[in-house]
């Protein structure tokens, strides 16, 4: 026999009332994505650390599905590593894996910045704008955590200008990774260098694509490249490979 369509009760609607909205849940899974790749690139939540859910729930006071969800894409961008079974990792710093994962970020940047410069509009070149004048009046100033935040910002304005959104999901893993290394340099392996060097990569950058000039982009953001990579052999000689990887205190203290 064929059922009828169910009875919409009073317990059904006290629920409804109560389900956050769909835009709602979505906007509470970024937010949660957002705080735990900050931690990860802070080393809040340190390099090889085993962890759970509730873990995670507890540090970001954010709720177990929009957790859930965030959690699986950073497994997707191999920066949590999901052991069934056996909770959650943060992915430890691999030196020579991360080296070799900036050389293809340098050819997804030269993309980037070369379509930025091309299809940047007024309304992208005056956040340009903008984003240049907080470098050149703060950047010598504000610390790591501050100026990551600030890269964030500026890379997700050059992916728009460049108006391509494969282009968001493929390098913001890579850029995630990145400052998680940055941090680690200017933090652990040269705490007294200063960011003078990192912020004026991004400015040549920035005024490059402001001006159109898609050559000197992709030439300036070659150099950041190169910082960057230059950061590894420092890091290698100066850092404790157990901050890179906690789990070696362990076999340290045997």
């Amino acid at each position: 026999m064929k059922k009828g369509p169910r009875l919409v009760t009073e317990d059904d609607q006290r629920a409804d009332a109560k389900r956050p909205p769909a835009n709602h849940r979505l906007n509470l899974a970024e937010l949660a994505y957002d705080r735990l790749e900050e931690l990860i690139v802070a080393c809040e939540l340190r390099p090889g650390m085993s962890l759970s859910l509730q873990d995670l729930q507890r540090v970001t006071g954010i709720g177990r599905t929009p957790i859930h969800q965030a959690v699986n894409k950073l497994a997707a961008d191999t920066l949590i590593i999901v052991r069934p079974r056996h909770g959650l990792q943060i992915a430890p710093v691999d030196l020579a894996r991360e080296r070799m994962l900036l050389q293809l970020r340098r050819d997804l940047e030269r993309f980037v910045v070369r379509l930025a410069a091309q299809r940047a509009n007024a309304s992208h070149r005056n956040q340009l704008l903008h984003s240049i004048r907080i470098l050149r009046d703060r950047g010598q100033t504000m610390d790591i955590g501050e100026f990551n935040r600030l890269d964030r910002r500026m890379d997700q304005l050059l992916n728009v200008a460049a108006g391509e959104p494969f282009l968001e999901h493929t390098l913001r893993p890579l850029h995630t990774i990145s400052r998680r290394i940055g941090w680690i340099y200017h933090t652990w392996a040269a705490p007294d260098e200063g960011l003078s060097k990192t912020t004026s990569c991004h400015l040549e950058i920035l005024e490059a694509v402001a001006k159109q000039r898609a050559r000197e982009a992709i030439s300036a953001a070659d150099r950041l490249i190169d910082f960057c990579d230059s950061m590894f052999d420092l890091i290698e000689r100066a850092v404790d490979p157990a901050r890179l990887d906690c789990n070696l205190e362990f076999i340290h203290t045997r």
